[in-house]
């Protein structure tokens, strides 16, 4: 077993024992490998080992990295998608993550041809102006117009949470992605099943407050490759 198998194997373990603790079932969790400046040699271990959901921040990493990887696997977009980007973003992800605002939206509804994009609506739940998502107030507009285009199918909410993280603050974060998705999917009375949120350092918290969906890069991975 490598060292990519042997940290996911880990990995695994950990996020059973949070659910367990916090009273959830842990098939609820899905895992993503984040494979920001990770070899594709990292990459096919961990699919390997069982990914099957891997996550990539940069539309100009995943063109070179997409294409060599032969594997029934599912692309989500996490990162900050630039307009100038969706043409390709829409032909390399199953899922976009990181729907943020409403020119976005617009430009996804030009590309889009036929068929419906699964979607995120990113929300900064930390109040940190580095960070990119929309504000809560202004997620329930996003989630409006991406209902609306027709082109782009919601199935969620995703979040960053602070940095550096801590008990108090991550769990606050987190507590308001799920407190804000409950209140969304009673004003539009949909089902909004994913809460993208938790990473290496946060994920237990992430876990403790509802999230489905892990974001985990380094704690697979190792360390990237720049």
């Amino acid at each position: 077993m490598g060292e990519v198998a042997r940290n996911l194997e880990r990995l695994r373990n950990r996020v059973y024992d949070v659910a367990r603790r916090a009273g959830r079932d842990p098939d609820e969790i899905t895992i993503l490998g984040v494979t920001k400046g990770i070899d594709i040699e990292r990459i096919i271990e961990g699919i390997r080992a069982g990914l099957t959901v891997l996550g990539e921040n940069r539309v100009q990493e995943a063109e070179k990295k997409i294409p060599l990887i032969d594997a029934d696997v599912e692309w989500h977009m996490i990162g900050y998608l630039q307009r100038n980007k969706v043409k390709k973003a829409i032909k390399l992800f199953s899922v976009i993550q990181s729907i943020d605002r409403i020119p976005l939206i617009e430009e996804l509804s030009k590309r889009i041809r036929e068929g419906r994009l699964r979607c995120l609506i990113e929300v900064n739940t930390s109040g940190e102006p580095q960070k990119h998502g929309t504000q809560p107030e202004d997620a329930s507009a996003v989630l409006k117009a991406a209902l609306e285009s027709g082109v782009l199918q919601p199935i969620g909410l995703m979040t960053v949470g602070p940095y550096p993280p801590g008990p108090e603050r991550s769990r606050e974060a987190f507590r308001q992605l799920r407190i804000l998705r409950d209140r969304l999917e009673k004003e539009f009375g949909i089902d909004l099943p994913i809460l993208s949120m938790g990473m290496t350092e946060d994920f237990e918290w992430a876990i403790e407050e509802g999230s489905t969906m892990i974001r985990v890069g380094r704690g697979i991975f190792g360390e990237r490759n720049y």
